[in-house]
């Protein structure tokens, strides 16, 4: 603890300028989200060798290289599944299914990639899902934005619920000791609710969208769509492998990242694609972006800045009297950092904060619990708050359509409703339940 800096700093207030700047261009989309990102990266790492807080090899180093594999491999699957017609198949299923009601149609949707999002990462599930969606979309002469957004922001508050439905959920768990089962339990009444709320207002914000009845494409037979049923088994048994190594990967030190890229090799030997094919379904875009923010983030905090941060939040939680007000300020004040800065990178300034406090006799398995909230449903708030997010985004942008595209701002007005409701209901009864909380 004695390496965290307790006043602010030039390179503080430098890396911070960066950061505001590259998030403005991003938000303000002067230019595209990517070339804002690749620009700020470039002007972080420049900026940051001339002041002495951040190197090339840190910037390298900042780049989470498990989250980078693990998108590019389920993209890749993605690809080989797309050509298949199974996404299709599924998409005329759900639309007979919701029997041309929209409210239905958004309602199975976010059920299932809810109910996904509590076993895999919320992730993997919206990379299956996005493109499902605007396939549905496209069939039923629909406009996707209220669809795409419900699984982004649904797959985000279902990941919360469990150990392995997103990233910093496994890292806070190794933290505190926190088994499957345990965070099943403390968070799971929380994500319902939260669930249910979220559900509510997608149905209210997007009552014109919704309004209008389906019709004239619920007669197609699915069964013509399928073009390639062979491919399409492959595919599957390549997912189906991932899947089931995705609840034991742990057990064999397997990153997530590789195992998604076993599932490619698995597809790769069984269909023998073209690569060049292949490979132009993968959404580079996407992935210089994220690229690009992960090594902006990593010079906000090679400059100190988070590790400041951190330690001022936490620092009150030295009084046992206001336990309650510290786990609901660390809540709080990580959902709004994690609306626009990648939450895995503050959790891992968090986690040794809290663990230092608790050799100091501090309770802290209810800011366990605080911070595991505030980081997963913080990401709500904005369109780059979550990795589920931005690839919704950038699916509504492949349609094509401009009426289709997700704005910053429109995310601002449907997605900050959604993350303040949810932190309002996870709040309500965290004051219910502290009790319950502080226990392991």
């Amino acid at each position: 603890m004695e390496t965290v800096p307790h006043a602010v700093t030039p390179a503080m207030w430098i890396a911070g300028s960066v950061l505001v700047v590259a998030y403005a261009l991003i938000f303000t989309e002067i230019i595209h989200r990517t070339l804002a990102g690749v620009i700020g990266a470039v002007m972080m790492i420049l900026i940051g060798m001339a002041f002495g807080f951040y190197s090339q090899a840190e910037a390298i180093a900042a780049i989470d290289a498990n989250t980078m594999t693990l998108l590019m491999g389920m993209m890749t699957l993605v690809a080989l599944l797309k050509p298949t017609g199974g996404f299709e198949y599924l998409a005329i299923r759900l639309a007979k299914l919701s029997s041309g009601n929209p409210r239905l149609l958004l309602i199975y949707i976010s059920t299932a990639v809810t109910v996904i999002s509590l076993f895999l990462d919320n992730v993997t599930t919206v990379l299956v899902f996005a493109p499902l969606t605007v396939v549905i979309a496209r069939l039923l002469g629909i406009n996707p934005i209220p669809y795409l957004m419900a699984e982004a922001l649904l797959s985000d508050t279902g990941g919360v619920a469990t150990l392995v439905g997103d990233p910093p959920n496994v890292m806070i768990g190794s933290a505190a000791g926190i088994d499957f089962n345990q965070f099943l339990f403390h968070m799971g009444p929380v994500v319902f609710a939260s669930w249910l709320v979220t559900l509510l207002l997608m149905l209210f914000l997007f009552r014109t969208d919704l309004a209008q009845k389906i019709d004239g494409t619920l007669d197609l037979d699915e069964s013509r769509v399928l073009k390639d049923p062979k491919r399409l088994r492959a595919v599957s048994i390549s997912i189906g492998v991932v899947i089931v190594l995705f609840f034991i990967h742990h057990h064999f030190n397997l990153f997530p990242g590789f195992v998604a890229w076993i599932g490619v090799a698995v597809a790769l030997a069984l269909i023998r694609p073209d690569p060049e094919e292949m490979l132009k379904g993968v959404d580079w875009s996407v992935l210089l972006f994220f690229a690009g923010l992960f090594i902006i983030v990593g010079g906000v905090q090679g400059s100190g800045l988070l590790d400041l941060l951190g330690l001022q939040l936490a620092a009150i939680a030295q009084d046992p009297d206001k336990l309650l007000m510290t786990a609901l300020f660390i809540m709080w004040v990580s959902a709004l950092l994690s609306a626009v800065v990648d939450n895995i990178p503050f959790t891992v300034t968090m986690i040794p904060i809290i663990a230092h406090l608790e050799t100091q006799g501090v309770d802290v398995m209810p800011l366990w619990w605080a911070l595991a909230l505030g980081v997963g449903l913080g990401g709500n708030g904005s369109h780059i708050g979550s990795t589920a997010n931005v690839i919704c985004v950038a699916e509504a942008e492949r349609t094509g359509i401009p009426e289709h595209r997700i704005t910053p701002w429109l995310w601002l007005k449907k997605g900050t409703p959604v993350m303040l409701s949810t932190l309002l209901v996870s709040s309500l009864l965290l004051i219910l339940f502290f009790d319950y909380f502080r226990g392991s």
